[in-house]
């Protein structure tokens, strides 16, 4: 049985889909089968991984709809034990057709239970904003993986999230919690970091990842190759940072009971 993680923060630019795309290409390479599901209107994990939108038949739209069954939607990318449910731009509309269907919080979880068994991780990609897509990816996953920026408002976007992760587990996913807090675009010269970081492990002692993701260009630049960063340049400091997380992810799964 798969762990489902959803990767998620209410504040847009923190490496939600930067993430997605490159612990989903170290997982692979460790081989671990990976699944990931593009819930992103934006579609970000989707060219991350080189597949042209325009190309894209079935699609996360179709799968909440119940238009298609997920294994429909499921392509084959280029990287090593990784899967893409991908996203285009109709996923948009969703929000407001999912209000008309029973389930509505619930669809990506009735779509995965049909999956989970074959893959080790299923990693979801969430929009920034709490709407009807990220709650069912809230109420399909076993826990939440943060992303942010050692910013002001991204620590808004985690207050945020720890309230609508609270609502969850309280009405739809009793077991959902906080798998870890991963800190991105990482530049420890700014005075402002060290406070982010200090303010975050005050809240969250246990919950922070030790390893950090620095700014890095090669993280930057691999998107427009259609590649993870590890296949795009794999001695980069980006690379090193997100094989080096995905050690750390790995071994905390396997000390949990």
């Amino acid at each position: 049985m798969s762990t489902v993680i959803a990767v998620a923060n209410q504040k847009g630019g923190v490496g939600k889909s930067t993430t997605v795309v490159n612990l989903a290409a170290c997982l692979g390479l460790k081989n671990k089968k990976v699944l990931c599901v593009d819930m992103d209107a934006q579609g970000n994990t989707t060219s991350g991984f080189g597949i042209r939108k325009k190309s894209v038949g079935t699609s996360t739209y179709d799968v909440l709809l119940g238009l298609h069954r997920i294994q429909d939607a499921v392509m084959e990318t280029d990287f090593e034990n990784v899967w893409l449910v991908p996203a285009t731009s109709n996923l948009a509309a969703a929000d407001i057709e999912l209000i008309e269907v029973d389930n509505m919080q619930k669809r990506m979880k009735m779509q995965l239970l049909t999956i989970r068994q074959d893959y080790d991780y299923i990693l979801l990609d969430c929009p920034p904003s709490l709407s009807l897509i990220p709650i069912n990816a809230l109420c399909a996953c076993d826990s939440v993986l943060v992303p942010m920026t050692c910013e002001y408002f991204a620590m808004e976007g985690l207050s945020q999230l720890v309230e609508s992760i609270r609502l969850v587990k309280q009405r739809y996913n009793p077991t959902i919690d906080i798998d870890g807090i991963l800190f991105t675009m990482y530049d420890s010269r700014l005075n402002l970091t060290s406070q982010v970081v200090s303010n975050v492990k005050s809240y969250f002692p246990k919950k922070l990842y030790k390893t950090v993701i620095p700014r890095n260009v090669r993280i930057s630049e691999a998107p427009s190759h259609g590649k993870p960063v590890v296949y795009y340049d794999k001695a980069s400091r980006g690379s090193e940072a997100y094989i080096a997380f995905t050690d750390e992810l790995l071994k905390r799964h396997k000390a949990e009971p």
